[in-house]
């Protein structure tokens, strides 16, 4: 599974380190990182990566904006949502525009795992 190329969106470099340290314990260390909406769909749109983990709320283009933009040129790409408790309303906005799944931060790692290899 290591072959797979995971987008991590976050405006926090310490919950995108925690992300990659955590998907590397599975084997997936094929992965690179956004700091905010806009660097996400351009990496996105350079590296068509395999799924994308996207915060929902993040500087210069909120995860909603950004997920938009990449269902908008990739239908079929595969975004996970990730979002604070009391999120519920936007999780659901995400999900309609197109995420396939969500995981609420702080997250519980063997959640994060589980949805991330299922989509894989």
């Amino acid at each position: 599974m290591s072959s797979k190329l995971i987008l991590v969106a976050d405006d926090a470099a310490f919950m995108r380190k925690l992300i990659r340290m955590t998907l590397a314990e599975t084997g997936l260390t094929d992965i690179v990182e956004a700091s905010d909406g806009d660097e996400a769909v351009t990496i996105y749109k350079e590296k068509h990566p395999d799924l994308v983990l996207l915060d929902i709320t993040m500087v210069r283009k909120n995860g909603l904006e950004a997920l938009q933009e990449i269902m908008d040129y990739d239908p079929m790409a595969k975004v996970i949502m990730c979002s604070a408790i009391g999120q519920e309303q936007t999780v659901m906005s995400a999900l309609t525009i197109g995420a396939v799944d969500y995981v609420v931060k702080p997250f519980e790692k063997d959640k994060l795992i589980e949805t991330v290899q299922g989509l894989l």
